[in-house]
């Protein structure tokens, strides 16, 4: 076997081996599963995750992940816990702990603190005779069969499987909470994702000047309206009501169609009834319809027929929205 064929084997081998793990764990999810998501759907602290090395990257993860959608939650690395981190943890709090062999030495000096001070443990454990596991107030089981390491050392399948139950228990309070677009982008302010999720077309309309013609002006002052606001479209007004709207596109079939333009007018080769957005939908909204319609550029208008700008495909694309 060549060396391409070889990384390539390795590879599948690694996908296929997690991806059973979690696909076997779906059966082992129980009423311990539901009682802990209503538990957290519910109270008033906060969750606490707790490991020691690889389980404690993967805690951090779900950390993120849970405050990311509505569930305050804080890091506790197990070791320094037991050296004056444990102060972190207050009366109302849930504490969960990750460890496959649940037997680990850091563990097994915790959790009897954290009983002791009355938090209800979670348990994300593999092996259900364990110290954790035993001693924990609720079980979610992350059993694995082998780790993807062919030495069956290295936590591979079971990181995998503890982020994915931790993806699933998110996903479940995301939904028992009913924490929608709006509640995401007050979490997620920064970056293409919270534009996507706070940007409006209104904001996005006013980066521009606002290209329009009359539908009796002449085809030179289209062209000219089009190429000054540099928007490769200009909107067509009736008694200050928009019409239609007129392309770099319907220039082009102007040209090609007609040998005299001369005698044209705004009227004679706009596209009428044009589509047009809210200016409180938002830029997510915008790229779809853009996407959807094939179309380059799309109107602001407001509920009273109010002209607000247009926002062209390429603000979306440089603000990082595709």
């Amino acid at each position: 076997m060549s060396n391409k064929d070889q990384i390539l084997a390795n590879a599948k081998t690694t996908l296929e081996l997690e991806s059973k793990a979690i696909f076997d764990l779906i059966s082992t999810l129980d009423d311990q599963f539901v009682s802990t998501v209503e538990h957290l759907s519910n109270f008033e602290g906060r969750v606490i995750i707790t490991g020691i090395g690889k389980s404690a990257v993967i805690a951090m993860k779900i950390v993120a992940t849970l405050n990311s959608t509505g569930t305050a939650a804080v890091f506790m690395h197990a070791a320094d816990a037991i050296h004056g981190d444990l102060g972190i943890i207050q009366d109302k709090d849930v504490v969960i702990c990750i460890s496959k062999s649940g037997n680990s030495p850091e563990i097994q000096a915790l959790i009897p603190f954290i009983k002791k001070r009355g938090n209800l443990v979670i348990a994300f454990t593999a092996n259900p005779d364990s110290f954790l596991a035993k001693t924990a107030d609720k079980v979610i089981s992350t059993y694995v069969e082998k780790e993807a390491c062919p030495n069956n050392l290295a936590p591979t399948t079971s990181t995998t499987v503890q982020l994915a139950v931790g993806d699933a228990l998110a996903v479940c309070l995301l939904k028992l909470k009913n924490f929608n677009e709006n509640d995401f982008a007050q979490h997620h302010p920064g970056g293409a994702l919270g534009k996507k999720l706070y940007l409006t077309a209104g904001e996005l309309a006013k980066k521009h000047e606002r290209p329009s013609v009359e539908t009796n002006s002449p085809v030179k002052i289209v062209i000219t309206e089009i190429t000054k606001k540099r928007l490769g479209a200009t909107v067509v007004k009736r008694n200050n009501k928009i019409v239609g709207i007129i392309t770099d596109g319907d220039i082009r079939r102007m040209l090609e169609n007609h040998d005299n333009i001369g005698n044209l007018t705004a009227q004679d080769i706009m596209s009428a009834n044009p589509i047009t957005i809210d200016p409180e939908k938002l830029a997510f909204d915008v790229m779809t319809i853009l996407k959807s319609k094939d179309i380059g550029q799309l109107i602001v208008e407001d509920s009273t027929g109010y002209y607000l700008g247009m926002v062209h495909i390429l603000d979306l694309i440089k603000e990082g929205i595709e």
